[in-house]
């Protein structure tokens, strides 16, 4: 049973565009997926974020819940919609005084906030010049950044400037099922180099506002695996780890891409860029959920792709291996790799197909097994050296899970989608005994 170090941080996270709702109130913009989730076919429901857990207007109700919780600490991201309309122009008061709001209630709760500044909500206005895949994104996300940064940074102290370029590249760039729906390898390609570039030169200019603010970005790493015995496997596992892990932390710690994709990125790449894009960041923060499985497919326009895992190993209902080896073996990457950074783990959880029971309770016993596993394996890397200071579950509660709509639940807390009532699962209070004991 591992014992978590003294100021151990435990947290919860959840995104902007998952839980607030409320997308045409307050002079928000749209966003890509706005746009996106409108499109025939494209969420597996038919649904879209325009209300999802309402949490725009039940902050108030969620501090509480993170209260009882018993949290230290809570990321949640800002719509750059809500700041910038247009992804540029004026400063949309509105937007930014409902992020006053919620980082006051945190802080008289006592919970340390996290802000994330971009978690895939791109302005649509923006995505009409061609969103990440044009250059002159990058100055608008870095006057976003510092915007958002100058008006909260009194009360936050730690910014993501990231959440997962590499989902938001292969996603939404490369396999099309994310916002906003392209599935072309030049397009993957240039938006993973100007999302890189775009992070690097926001640190820079934040840098220079403020020396007490604490940056550092969210990267979604995972093992990669061949998928099988097949000709060319092994060869597609090293390239989908280039793609994947590689070409967003080796840009970010050692200033280049991987030897094997670097040529592909050369086309992007202009004078300058890589040392723009090498930052000195106060930590790294650690999205994982899964070991990856690859095989060669032609049909992808990276010529890779990723598969399910093999049959007798155990899933989530996303049909994601259950592997808290996985999540030990990439802590121990950064480590040994990378030069142990303060990692905060900024998610990790599992989806499962809750039963609400007759009396109300939802016991989610797969879940609390899930936590076991991964944690037990977080405590085995402190214990061998890694450099973990916090570890966000996710999330809070159940809300959008893109392209899944909402027939994922991740959280700790039941949403009923069509009352927005609130219900802890057994999960729940498992992790609150966690919180202020330290142990499990």
């Amino acid at each position: 049973m591992p014992v978590f170090p003294s100021g151990f941080v435990w947290g919860a996270a959840t995104a902007a565009y998952q839980i607030e709702g409320a997308v045409h109130e307050g002079g928000r913009g749209e966003n890509i997926w706005d746009r996106f989730c409108r499109q025939p076919g494209r969420i597996r429901d038919g649904s879209s974020g325009e209300v999802a857990c309402d949490h725009y207007r039940r902050y108030a109700e969620d501090i509480a819940l993170m209260g009882d919780l018993g949290v230290g600490a809570y990321r949640f991201s800002i719509a750059w919609p809500r700041l910038f309309p247009a992804g540029k122009g004026p400063l949309n008061r509105q937007g930014l005084d409902f992020y006053d709001r919620l980082v006051d209630g945190l802080c008289e709760a006592g919970i340390t906030p996290f802000a994330t500044l971009y978690y895939w909500d791109l302005p649509q206005e923006l995505q009409a010049r061609g969103g990440w895949t044009n250059r002159d994104t990058i100055p608008r996300f870095v006057d976003y950044a510092c915007a958002a940064a100058e008006r909260l940074g009194d009360r936050v102290q730690d910014f993501i400037l990231m959440n997962e370029i590499s989902v938001a590249a292969w996603r939404g760039h490369a396999t099309g099922i994310h916002a906003p729906g392209i599935a072309d390898a030049r397009a993957f390609l240039a938006a993973t180099h100007h999302m890189n570039l775009a992070q690097g030169e926001a640190i820079r200019a934040m840098r220079g506002e403020s020396s007490r603010w604490r940056l550092g970005s969210a990267l979604n790493l995972m093992p990669v695996d061949p998928a099988d015995d097949s000709i060319g496997a092994a060869d597609a596992a090293d390239l989908v780890d280039a793609f994947w892990n590689g070409s967003v932390i080796d840009p970010l710690i050692h200033g280049r891409y991987p030897e094997i994709v670097a040529g592909r990125f050369q086309p992007f790449v202009q004078e300058d860029d890589m040392e723009r894009i090498r930052q000195k960041v106060d930590f790294i923060g650690l999205n994982h959920y899964s070991r990856a499985y690859a095989r060669q497919d032609p049909d992808q326009p990276l010529g890779v792709g990723m598969v399910a895992p093999p049959d007798d190993r155990p899933t989530t209902a996303m049909g994601w291996r259950i592997d808290g080896g996985g999540f030990r073996e990439t802590l121990m990457r950064l480590k040994e790799d990378y030069g142990n950074p303060p990692v905060h783990v900024t998610e990790n959880g599992a989806a499962f197909d809750d039963i609400v029971d007759a009396d109300g309770r939802i016991s989610d016993p797969a879940r609390i097994a899930f936590l076991e596993e991964y944690l037990s394996a977080l405590g085995q890397a402190i214990e061998a050296g890694c450099d973990v200071r916090s570890y966000f579950v996710w999330s809070l509660m159940d809300n959008f899970e893109w392209a899944e709509g909402y027939t994922k639940r991740f959280g700790l807390v039941h949403v009923d989608y069509a009352t927005q009532k609130r219900t802890p699962k057994d999960s729940f209070g498992w992790y609150a005994r966690l919180t202020r004991e330290g142990r499990f």
